[in-house]
């Protein structure tokens, strides 16, 4: 796979979620500064981070992330990901929507454009046209270096791809979909073959269901402990046990982590040079940040591959 412009640095794309978040203050930018300092360079967000949490509105990673960047004068070495689509319905995607929240995102951010933007869900009521068209004004805004689909299908991409083709519009470079070792759904077999031999990374998120691939949610008082507990038991699917089980073992014979286990799973398979993944500590990143050093054997991947069914 050739290189991406937005991909830069060890194979690692920071979660911007969490910023602004739970991770605030001098914490927040001791983890990007950790970050920084370990050789990341990528790092995604998105407009609506964290419009969950009671008095957010969304735009408050970007904020701080914005308040990191200018503070430390590293944007030149950054890719920054953003992404919107999410604050609202189809009509974020008319082309001045597009460019209205592009530059609100900017402006959170303290940039003057972005390494990759994401369209962040697709709506299949909308001509695929139509969408193609408003994330190709992005880019020629010239505040957009490339774009990404994020929760879109094969059939939706590979549509999105043809008509980029057809009518020379800006094509989508990058996918951002959940995948992992216990969801493995919303990047098949088709859209794998597609990335593949478009050239397009797939950077996949909830690299470690929602924590659960850490091996700390095993009974229902885990889950029960930390509100990420419910997220975790929601995301750990059917065979999620006999994951943890395989992991286990291949925690014992490489004394690696469960995290490190699951990123490093990642990697190996089509199409993945980077995983996304948070952390609200310098110690939780220190921990992501083994699978760096970890190299699964092919027999260990087929094992950990055949107990996610």
């Amino acid at each position: 796979m050739t290189a991406h412009p937005a991909i830069a640095g060890i194979p690692l794309v920071l979660g911007g979620n969490v910023f602004g978040w739970t991770a605030q203050g001098d914490e927040g930018f001791a983890v990007l500064d950790a970050f920084y300092e370990a050789g990341g360079r990528m790092i995604d967000t998105a407009d609506v981070y964290s419009a969950w949490i009671p008095g957010h509105k969304g735009g408050e990673s970007e904020t701080y992330l914005g308040q990191w960047l200018d503070s430390r004068g590293v944007r030149k070495d950054m890719r920054i990901h953003t992404k919107t689509g999410m604050l609202g319905g189809k009509e974020l995607y008319e082309p001045d929507r597009v460019l209205k929240s592009l530059d609100a995102s900017l402006d959170r951010l303290r940039c003057d454009s972005v390494d990759l933007y994401y369209a962040h869900r697709d709506y299949d009521e909308l001509p695929i046209a139509d969408i193609v068209a408003a994330f190709d004004g992005a880019v020629r805004s010239g505040k957009v270096a490339s774009l990404g689909a994020s929760n879109f299908n094969a059939e939706r991409l590979g549509e999105a791809l043809a008509v980029a083709d057809a009518t020379g519009a800006e094509p989508f470079t990058a996918l951002q979909n959940e995948y992992n070792l216990v969801a493995r759904a919303a990047y098949g077999a088709e859209l794998q073959q597609l990335c593949v031999s478009r050239g397009i990374p797939m950077l996949p998120f909830f690299g470690l269901a929602s924590g659960y691939l850490t091996g700390k949610y095993r009974t229902e008082e885990d889950f029960a402990k930390s509100s990420r507990g419910g997220r975790a038991r929601e995301l750990s699917g059917d065979n999620g046990p006999a994951v943890l089980d395989a992991m286990d073992a291949v925690a014992d014979e490489t004394g690696a982590s469960h995290a490190a286990i699951a990123l490093a799973w990642l990697v190996r398979q089509p199409g993945i040079p980077a995983p996304i993944a948070s952390a609200r500590t310098v110690a939780q990143l220190e921990e992501l940040l083994a699978f760096t050093r970890l190299e699964l054997s092919d027999a260990q991947l087929a094992r950990l591959g055949a107990a996610a069914g």
